[in-house]
């Protein structure tokens, strides 16, 4: 992966703050985004912007340009068709949607298993989908040790009234990914649905729902270097089965009738191009299906990011004021993204987030949502943790640069 010219397809890395390049270790809050990204949208707002289901040519352009966002989206995720992908605002705003029409014939004496790895998107919206239908609600605890799912715990909360786990693909704080193939065959063996949140896992690894056998799967694209847009693929089953809240005069038939209101066509445009830019790694030409060029593409990017994990973890050892959270052992790199949790000894996290931002590095501090994980490992009331995230266009030197400021701050 030739990594310098891959940078210079994204403007924001080749800017200079106050004389100086900003280094960006804030992936996981929001990737940047190559130039062809910003082009895409950019074209189709000055030159097609419409509706669909119009007798002329710009509203017949975005009756294609939709299902070309809906087969890229496909191909990311290994969707047997693009009509099981869902298009919205962001995944939260899928999320909230989904719980409401899965919910309608939950009852008393029902339950569904929630954890203390994800983001509150895929928790707190089937809490209150249970707490309406008085549904019982289990949490799943982390091991502390790795903050990887105690699938033990996950165990023993199975039983034949659980309707429904919703389980994240990795941890969007700590970097751990969990076995989501082993958890949806658990849940599957009890009769329950799995609804996977894949937002912090999908700019990092490929993801394949066949494989996986999920019922539901849900990701934002702004997360994997397009704009802000969020998807969930459905098993056709259920896209087909289940009622989703609608206005009455829209079609009843699979994706549209879980799509509210008009979609923003200017970020489907920008998420095929973001799909398109991650096949190019591969160097493939157009002899190979997109989905080989991604899996080509997704083998170079988890290369090189478990290289920047190795060389993070390995300088982080020589800091013992600072505390790791998550997964550190080099033998199991291939179980995390670069994606790390820290607290400071002395210091509060967002001093140390301010001081890397006065330097031009930007890192995010808090709970990022995952409060359950952040209260589990006692840190929610100390102002959470500091975040350092990498993605496939961070370098070896951006973060020797960033430990020579640990220096200065320590």
């Amino acid at each position: 992966m030739n990594l310098t010219k891959l940078r210079r397809q994204f403007p924001a890395l080749m800017q200079q703050v106050a004389g100086k390049s900003p280094i960006f270790l804030d992936g996981p809050g929001g990737s940047q985004v190559p130039q062809q990204v910003l082009s895409a949208m950019s074209a189709y707002l000055g030159y097609y912007n419409s509706n669909l289901g119009g007798a002329f040519f710009s509203s017949d352009k975005t009756v294609e340009l939709m299902a070309n966002a809906r087969q890229a989206a496909a191909d990311l995720l290994n969707a047997p068709s693009r009509d099981q992908i869902v298009f919205g605002a962001n995944m939260t705003s899928l999320t909230f949607s989904f719980s409401r029409a899965i919910s309608r014939d939950w009852q008393a004496g029902d339950e569904i298993i929630v954890t203390n790895a994800d983001h509150y998107s895929n928790v707190s919206s089937w809490q209150q989908a249970a707490e309406d239908q008085g549904v019982k609600v289990n949490t799943v605890l982390i091991n502390e040790a790795d903050c990887s799912l105690d699938l033990a715990h996950f165990a023993s909360l199975l039983n034949q009234n659980t309707k429904l786990v919703a389980v994240t693909y990795a941890s969007n704080t700590t970097g751990s990914i969990n076995d989501i193939q082993r958890i949806v065959a658990m849940a599957h063996e009890v009769g329950a649905l799995v609804y996977v949140d894949a937002v912090h896992y999908a700019p990092h690894e490929l993801v394949d729902v066949q494989a996986l056998d999920c019922d539901f799967l849900a990701c934002s694209a702004y997360k994997f270097f397009g704009p802000h847009l969020g998807m969930v693929y459905g098993k056709r089953e259920h896209l087909e089965g289940f009622t989703p809240y609608k206005v009455e005069p829209a079609k009843d038939a699979i994706p549209g009738r879980w799509e509210t209101g008009t979609q923003s066509f200017e970020a489907l445009a920008g998420l095929i191009a973001a799909v398109d830019y991650i096949a190019d790694i591969s160097e493939l030409d157009d002899s190979h299906s997109r989905r080989d060029k991604l899996a080509a593409a997704f083998t170079k990017t988890k290369q090189h990011e478990m290289a920047l994990s190795e060389h993070f973890l390995t300088r982080l050892v020589n800091y013992p004021k600072i505390r790791l959270f998550g997964i550190d052992d080099l033998e199991r790199l291939s179980q995390r993204t670069p994606t790390f949790a820290l607290t400071f000894e002395g210091l509060e996290p967002r001093q140390v987030s301010e001081f890397l931002g006065k330097q031009h590095i930007c890192v995010w501090d808090g709970n990022f949502y995952a409060q359950g994980l952040c209260e589990q490992l006692g840190v929610l009331d100390k102002g959470g943790v500091v975040r350092i995230g990498c993605m496939h266009y961070n370098t070896i030197e951006e973060l020797d640069k960033l430990f020579d400021l640990f220096d200065q701050l320590i």
